[in-house]
């Protein structure tokens, strides 16, 4: 009994699209030279690897910006797959892991270098709600708006001056200008009789 290994696309750029796995250690990620070639602008270039060890597949993450998770858990290190994992590559791609069994006389897609563990199914667990990342640090900044200056403070100072020079010169005026004409800036103005 031959055993085959594919992704199937849940949800992402192509439902339903199916992924055989057939080489000892496949790169998942947006890059055309991958295995698994998935073309969104979450996955990175090399997001993820699969390496056939034992029989099965181990996956990895490649610190990818967005993540790679096996049923809502985020990988922390490599973990073997089991028929019906979840793996979502950020938060819009899910694949299901699926493990099919063939006929001896069915045709084999590649050998494996070891022989294939028997297969075990699980149920299947559904995908798990994903907190949303934080966007990508961008190549640019952002330009600053200039910060509006406070008008108030110079103008306080620009008429404490003013003030400051319309008493000295009306210091030097008193202490300077004659009898005369203090007696007469009295008359014309009543206001000031404390000048008389």
């Amino acid at each position: 009994m031959a055993v085959q290994f594919q992704f199937v696309m849940r949800s992402g750029p192509t439902p339903g699209a199916t992924y055989s796995l057939e080489a000892d250690q496949i790169i998942i990620g947006r890059d055309s030279t991958n295995g698994v070639v998935i073309n969104d602008s979450e996955i990175s270039r090399k997001h993820a690897r699969l390496t056939f060890q034992g029989g099965k597949y181990v996956l990895d993450d490649l610190g990818s910006t967005n993540g790679t998770f096996v049923n809502g858990q985020r990988l922390a290190g490599p973990v073997v797959l089991r028929s019906g994992d979840v793996v979502s590559l950020g938060e819009q791609i899910v694949l299901m892991f699926e493990v099919l069994s063939s006929d001896a006389g069915a045709t084999v897609i590649a050998p494996r270098k070891s022989a294939p563990a028997p297969v075990m199914s699980s149920p299947v667990m559904p995908a798990q709600p994903q907190v949303a990342a934080p966007p990508p640090p961008s190549n640019y900044s952002t330009p600053l708006t200039p910060a509006k200056r406070n008008t108030t403070v110079p103008i306080l100072i620009g008429v404490g001056v003013v003030l400051v020079i319309c008493l000295c010169i009306g210091l030097l005026l008193y202490q300077f200008a004659p009898a005369s004409f203090w007696s007469s800036l009295c008359g014309f103005l009543p206001f000031m009789a404390w000048c008389s």
